[in-house]
């Protein structure tokens, strides 16, 4: 099995919803370095690519190439198709096919490895690791500056890994490994005897980069996308309906637990459909929890775990019943004989600007409590 195929084959959470942030602004541009370092994080792009709806299919592509593992055979046969139904021509390698060949396998491997790596980043942090461990990717034609890291160790919050987190430049497969201690670092291949290198952050007046590290690529992959989640929640609202639900739900699973134990703003937990908003007057889809009303949920229903919560999404998706409670509000009962079930309140606020949860709990386990208590919630409103 090929490098690619053996990194890229099995996608993680944090992989695809790293990339699907980027997918939130697609970026028209004409040369490959017109954007570059953290903007990765927030836009996909495709050096030549100007129109906005090749570089919908063209992220498309990439995103099935990550979420369904479909590879670069695939990805080849989609981007031929792309080019030719767009007719995009005079792009870089055209015309033979080598130069093809290595367009897209350029376009398929950076975007896979940065959306890997920022996966990857987000992974770490929420692992709340102390060290990180730096190994060489095993190319057999490695540049000698990424050779000499391989093994390092140091502290997770060291100012190194801000500008030396792979990838680190064109083709570069290095990666970073999690310890919770030193033994622990050397298990995952940490060596004792390696260390910085005098001079790591001085930059080439020639590319801006540290040596070592091609223009454009001294940045950590993915640190602003694990850093600033709250910051993007507006990026939802200007995705599709799955990719937004499976972004927030990839959120739910790992980072909101750090929000969860210390809250603070307000949290994307669950989207509804046009039908469901329409209904309550929101111009929004994306349903947050706020800090408030997640206080307040503690001291009325302490029982709820992060599990509970976890189930926005699945409650309102594959809710037995929908409530209107008055002009703004609907309730989404999952009254499933096989799930613990949950009752979710989302309100809308008077100008429809904002979407709020106001209220989770779960149904009571005793099927006749259960019974009375949905018959109640349903007579509140048409169902």
């Amino acid at each position: 099995m090929s490098d690619l195929a053996a990194t890229f084959r099995k996608p993680f959470a944090e992989q695809v919803a790293a990339f699907r942030l980027r997918l939130g602004d697609l970026l028209p541009t004409a040369r490959w370095d017109d954007i570059e370092r953290s903007a990765h994080d927030r836009a996909f792009m495709v050096a030549g690519a100007i129109k906005a709806d090749l570089l919908s299919d063209l992220g498309a592509s990439v995103d099935r190439a990550i979420t369904d593992g479909t590879g670069f055979e695939a990805f080849k046969r989609d981007f031929r198709q792309i080019v030719e139904r767009h007719g995009w021509h005079g792009w870089t390698g055209e015309g033979t096919p080598g130069g093809e060949e290595w367009r897209m396998r350029v376009i398929y491997r950076t975007n896979m490895r940065v959306s890997y790596q920022a996966g990857r980043m987000a992974q770490l942090r929420e692992g709340g690791f102390k060290y990180w461990v730096y190994r060489h990717g095993g190319s057999h034609d490695p540049r000698p500056e990424h050779l000499a890291l391989d093994g390092l160790i140091l502290e997770a919050d060291h100012p190194f890994w801000s500008i030396w987190f792979p990838p680190n430049g064109w083709g570069c497969s290095c990666r970073v490994f999690g310890a919770r201690s030193l033994a622990a670092a050397i298990r995952r291949g940490g060596k004792s005897n390696v260390r910085l290198p005098a001079g790591w952050g001085v930059r080439d007046p020639r590319t801006g980069a540290p040596k070592g590290i091609d223009k454009g690529w001294d940045y950590a992959p993915g640190a602003s996308a694990a850093d600033t989640i709250l910051a993007f929640r507006d990026k939802l609202e200007n995705l599709s309906a799955k990719p937004s639900q499976d972004l927030i739900e990839s959120w739910v699973q790992g980072p909101f637990k750090d929000w969860f134990e210390h809250p603070r703003g307000a949290w994307p937990m669950a989207r509804l459909s046009d039908e469901d908003a329409r209904r309550i007057g929101s111009q929004r889809r994306v349903a947050e929890l706020s800090a408030q009303t997640l206080e307040k949920q503690r001291r009325r229903h302490p029982e709820l775990t992060l599990q509970d919560y976890a189930q926005a999404q699945a409650t309102i998706n594959l809710a037995t019943h929908r409530v209107q409670d008055g002009e703004s509000s609907l309730i989404f009962i999952r009254d499933d004989p096989a799930q613990a079930g949950h009752v979710l309140v989302v309100k809308a606020t008077r100008t429809g600007q904002g979407l709020f949860i106001t209220s989770m709990r779960r149904l009571s386990s005793n099927q006749v409590k259960r019974d009375i208590e949905v018959q109640r919630l349903m007579s509140k409103g048409n169902t």
